[in-house]
């Protein structure tokens, strides 16, 4: 996979438990996630992993693939984990296969919940010049959508995509408010380094070529 994978970072003023529940849920998931349009479990996977499908409506069609995902919630520093791998065989997709991570980390009175993951593109690697900033994109703008809705309790709906032309709300999602590389590390090269030891034990998506 390329070495120039995603990366996002937010602060969320709301309790672990909270955070947790809406991002582990998948009909929670599907609301905020403008990545996703919906997320439905299948079958238990090795090493009390989860196998699922997944959607995404597009004006050229609904794309479908598959996933498997292993949360932790018992880890001694505190923390908290989702490993996950996801392939599909839609040539609609810009995404072949690929894995990635969520991480809680608490922070005081609120949660840094961040993700780092990459794929093989599907349109090829010239498009993908202009895909993956636009997935990295989605991914912020998604996490900041999340906050507000675990913070403020905006529900997501109430902002949806075309909200970005909102430009006279200040108080409306922005992918601008997430960091989008870890602390002193850059982009490039460090986005699977807080991934979990889990990840690398998943076993491979049922769409995996």
């Amino acid at each position: 996979m390329s070495r120039r994978g995603i990366y996002v970072e937010t602060t969320i003023a709301a309790p672990l438990e909270t955070v947790w529940a809406l991002t582990q849920d998948p009909e929670q998931h599907v609301r905020w996630d403008v990545r996703f349009s919906r997320i439905v479990p299948t079958t238990p996977a090795d090493g009390g992993a989860t196998r699922f499908t997944y959607t995404r409506r597009t004006p050229i069609g609904t794309v479908a693939g598959d996933g498997v995902s292993l949360g932790e919630t018992g880890r001694r520093d505190g923390t908290r984990t989702s490993a996950l791998r996801f392939a599909t065989t839609d040539r609609r997709s810009p995404i072949r296969a690929g894995r990635g991570y969520w991480r809680y980390v608490p922070d005081g009175d609120g949660v840094r919940f961040l993700t780092g993951y990459d794929y093989e593109p599907g349109w090829g690697r010239v498009l993908d010049l202009v895909a993956r900033p636009l997935l990295g994109w989605a991914t912020a703008w998604s996490f900041d959508r999340l906050r507000l809705w675990a913070e403020r309790g905006d529900e997501p709906e109430l902002w949806p995509l075309r909200s970005v032309l909102w430009v006279w709300r200040p108080d409306r999602p922005r992918a601008s408010r997430c960091r989008r590389s870890p602390a002193r590390g850059r982009r490039r090269d460090d986005h699977l380094r807080d991934a979990p030891r889990s990840l690398d034990s998943l076993p491979a998506p049922k769409a995996a070529p």
